[in-house]
């Protein structure tokens, strides 16, 4: 919620410095680069919401909420970072990345272990739970 206020206000501030009416600003490149990272940031929100609710839910939920803690953050320099030049962006792009993968991850193997334990009785629940948590530090790593 914070940073979607927060990329709300920038772009906000950004429409009320350029001339014109509308979303159609020409020339406007400060406006372009906020408008475009706040599109980015909304798109990207409702894949980080379902991997992060499948992560904490199926798996683990303090690794799951240590990912979800560092993807706002890294959404956080994207977005000032898309606000200078576009290659400032990149790598809280991949960092970003990087994290929906370990969460998804993370929801393939709760997911593997419930059939693990419906088929075979085999429960691998808090093997899963210390490989996350033992791994979950690694995505400071930039």
């Amino acid at each position: 919620v914070f940073s979607t206020a927060f990329f709300a206000s920038k772009l906000e501030h950004e429409s009320k410095h350029c001339n014109g009416k509308g979303f159609q600003r020409p020339g406007s490149s400060a406006f372009d680069r906020v408008y475009t990272a706040n599109q980015n940031c909304g798109h990207a929100y409702p894949t980080f919401l379902a991997v992060l609710w499948c992560a904490g839910l199926l798996c683990s939920q303090a690794p799951a909420a240590f990912a979800g803690l560092m993807y706002l953050f890294v959404r956080q320099k994207y977005f000032v970072g898309y606000l200078g030049e576009r290659t400032q962006s990149t790598p809280g792009y991949l960092f970003g990345k990087r994290i929906i993968l370990f969460l998804f991850l993370m929801s393939v193997a709760g997911i593997l272990n419930y059939y693990l334990i419906f088929f075979f009785g085999s429960d691998f629940e808090m093997h899963i739970k210390t490989i996350t948590s033992a791994i979950s530090p690694l995505l400071l790593i930039p």
